[in-house]
């Protein structure tokens, strides 16, 4: 099996020698590049063809998220962008998901979770702290709570619950078709009941359900 190519991306060189340090030790991993910013993540990734991009949130001349968002769609999302950040609230997660964002991970944990995340990323699933989960579990458990609200997570029926695990993890809906052996208006059907019985809008909110619930296999 061929190495996994990564491209840091940190305005501060000190977290991408780190980040360079720990991957070092991994026989499967290899840095192929850094950049200092956004733009240059964009130029780089095209450059070096990585796997995984791994990128901080805030930087100069383009963000993490805008820079992300072009990676996804100039390379189709063959490269997957993990985010390194110490932003944890609901609204980094979601603009992180809706910019083609596979994988999330806190900076305070990324000495537990780091490599484990890159290799997940890298194999096309989505990747998020165990922290982040815990957290979007308690805010939504807390919100149940308040309005006097049932979760409505048992009222999908079994073919219901593997299409949302498998769509969460990254698969689109001709992917889940193949992978179970199904239409693809079968799983498009499936699709709709489910994110209708949760009250889910679109797949970022979809993607964060799933982690709140701790559906997604990391």
């Amino acid at each position: 099996m061929s190495d996994i190519r990564v491209l840091l991306v940190d305005d501060h060189g000190l977290i991408r020698r780190g980040v360079r340090s720990m991957l070092s030790e991994q026989d499967d991993i290899v840095v192929v590049g850094e950049a200092h910013d956004g733009s240059e993540a964009v130029q780089r990734t095209e450059e070096l063809a990585p796997n995984v991009v791994i990128m901080d949130i805030a930087m100069p001349r383009l963000n993490g998220l805008e820079a992300a968002s072009q990676i996804a769609k100039r390379t189709q999302q063959r490269t997957g962008v993990l985010i390194l950040s110490m932003y944890s609230d609901e609204e980094y997660l979601m603009r992180a998901v809706n910019a083609g964002v596979r994988g999330y991970l806190l900076k305070d944990s990324a000495e537990s979770d780091l490599v484990r995340a890159v290799r997940t990323v890298a194999a096309g699933r989505t990747f998020f702290s165990p922290a982040i989960a815990d957290m979007l579990f308690e805010d939504y458990a807390a919100r149940l709570q308040r309005q006097d609200l049932q979760d409505s997570y048992e009222l999908l029926t079994d073919r219901e619950k593997e299409v949302l695990q498998l769509l969460a993890e990254g698969m689109t809906n001709k992917q889940v078709a193949v992978a179970l052996s199904l239409g693809v208006s079968t799983i498009e059907t499936h699709r709709l009941n489910l994110m209708q019985k949760l009250g889910l809008h679109n797949t970022a909110e979809l993607v964060l359900y799933a982690v709140r619930k701790k559906i997604l296999r990391v």
